[in-house]
């Protein structure tokens, strides 16, 4: 029987995946609900205006980086620079400003600490050392946790004698090796470490995972980009890549059920359209795996995933705004982190991201775009009354926050709308507005993470729930890993 590849869903992850299998001549067929590609990191239009839904951050773009190896296999590289001043991190006792340059951002950091300088340095000495240990792993890419013999051989082969130094940190947290040099007391540092890691690593320095907790400090030195228009561009290269190779993208198409029939999978839309195939790379959250399986599959799933897809992470509400540059003392910076210094979710911290003056992809001359999000918590949104309430509340405390900071934003406002949790569910198809993927968490990361094999023959799961986690990275590393899976080969 010819061997043909089903792809559900068009976010990073299922590009990735479906391109690089297009690319070695398999024949694949991709749906996806949505009229948009990219999933959390797709766009949406309000007249002149271009909003990324979510995404902003180009990372992983540098040499050797993911998606710098998936572009360049598939004969699509982006040629865009690096940012030097990354983002902006504004605290209420300080703003810090993240450099790309390693010794002038660790410079910057003691200059708000002088009578920490020696523990600071220290730490982001390890914190280096550390990353560029774990990024070696980066190229061979290998699987985690290892589900076959094939897997295991290949980890083992991807071992080298340097990786042997990250053994005493593998059980770790971040919050022991702030400890180890002496600055678990110091608040300011950590909240400012806080702030960076709940964007990434969907937790904070307490808990999360210290080897990942480094790879997440140190990879914005490696390249952070801004990218024209917006992060879809990713979505647009790899569609435009699988569909020149042969493939079929089909939008449009919501998955209503997938059944094994022999050795065949079979998928139906909500049209009633029935797709065959013998391999299938689900890229959809896997809280709706219960609702497409039916019970006898679904509990044959690896535990790992069924224990996932009863779990919770953060949902979200993201601002969508448009100014008026004429009623701004300068241009808003393309990335900045705020923090009120009150908690890390319910707008306590947010991130906002604006499109550069001159991005006319974006925004016509002489206004930006304004994308900002801020974590929240699922049972603050459970009712109607509370649903209304916190939009409300988080609205209001995102732009008072804001308004400290730039006096005159609110006038400069020309356009806002807000996406809750169910605006959400119903672009992006995340349920209940469940974003961002799994906390990097000792006991969810690494050797604990869900596996891209569903532990059912032939069906495979990729995006931020899967290993190595959230962001375009570890989505675009789950399809990867998926590609990988079906054609028997590296390809990148």
């Amino acid at each position: 029987m010819a061997r043909t590849v089903l792809v559900i869903g068009a976010g990073i992850g299922g590009l990735t995946a479906g391109s690089l299998l297009a690319k070695d001549g398999w024949p694949v067929t991709l749906l996806e609900a949505s009229s948009e590609l990219g999933g959390c990191a797709s766009k949406f239009k309000r007249n002149k205006y271009l909003f990324p839904a979510g995404a902003t951050l180009g990372m992983g773009l540098e040499p050797g980086g993911i998606h710098d190896r998936v572009f360049r296999h598939l004969g699509k590289p982006m040629a865009i620079e690096p940012l030097e001043r990354v983002m902006e991190m504004v605290h209420p006792e300080a703003t810090f400003v993240f450099h790309k340059d390693r010794a002038r951002h660790v410079d910057g950091i003691t200059a708000h600490f002088p009578q920490h300088s020696k523990q600071i340095r220290s730490f982001y000495k390890e914190i280096h050392q550390t990353a560029a240990i774990v990024r070696t792993l980066m190229d061979p890419l290998p699987a985690l946790p290892p589900a076959t013999a094939k897997e295991w051989t290949f980890l083992t082969k991807s071992i080298r004698p340097k990786h042997f130094k990250l053994l005493p940190f593998f059980n770790q947290t971040l919050d022991q090796r702030l400890k180890k040099h002496g600055l678990d007391t110091l608040k300011e540092f950590r909240h400012m470490l806080d702030g960076l890691l709940i964007d990434s690593m969907q937790t904070g320095s307490e808990d999360v995972a210290y080897l990942l907790a480094a790879v997440a400090l140190d990879i914005y030195h490696e390249g952070a980009y801004y990218v024209p228009g917006g992060l879809y561009r990713f979505s647009e290269l790899m569609g435009d890549s699988l569909r020149e190779n042969g493939g079929v993208l089909k939008k449009r198409r919501t998955l209503e059920k997938l059944e094994r029939q022999g050795e065949l999978w079979v998928a139906t839309d909500h049209r009633g359209n029935a797709y065959e195939a013998t391999d299938v790379i689900l890229n959809v959250p896997i809280q709706q795996l219960p609702k497409i399986l039916a019970p006898e599959l679904v509990s044959k799933l690896k535990v790992s995933l069924r224990d996932g897809i009863a779990g919770e992470t953060w949902t979200t509400l993201t601002l969508y705004l448009a100014v008026d540059l004429t009623k701004l003392k300068e241009p808003l910076p393309p990335f900045r982190q705020i923090s009120t210094g009150v908690n890390l979710a319910e707008g306590g911290h947010f991130f906002m991201s604006s499109s550069v003056p001159g991005d006319e992809l974006r925004a016509p001359e002489g206004f930006q775009t304004v994308t900002i999000s801020t974590h929240s918590r699922l049972q603050e949104w459970d009712s109607q009354e509370k649903y209304e309430k916190q939009r409300t509340v988080l609205t209001e405390c995102m732009l008072q926050a804001i308004q400290r900071l730039i006096p005159e934003f609110r006038e400069a406002i020309v356009h806002m709308e807000s996406g809750a949790p169910k605006a959400w569910e119903r672009f992006a198809g995340r349920p209940n507005g469940l974003v961002g993927g799994f906390p990097q968490t000792l006991d969810a990361a690494l050797f604990n993470s869900i596996s891209h094999r569903s532990g059912l023959p032939n069906l495979y799961v990729c995006g931020d729930h899967i290993f190595p986690g959230g962001g375009t990275i570890g989505a675009a590393a789950s399809g990867i890993h998926a590609a990988r899976s079906v054609s028997g080969k590296k390809l990148v």
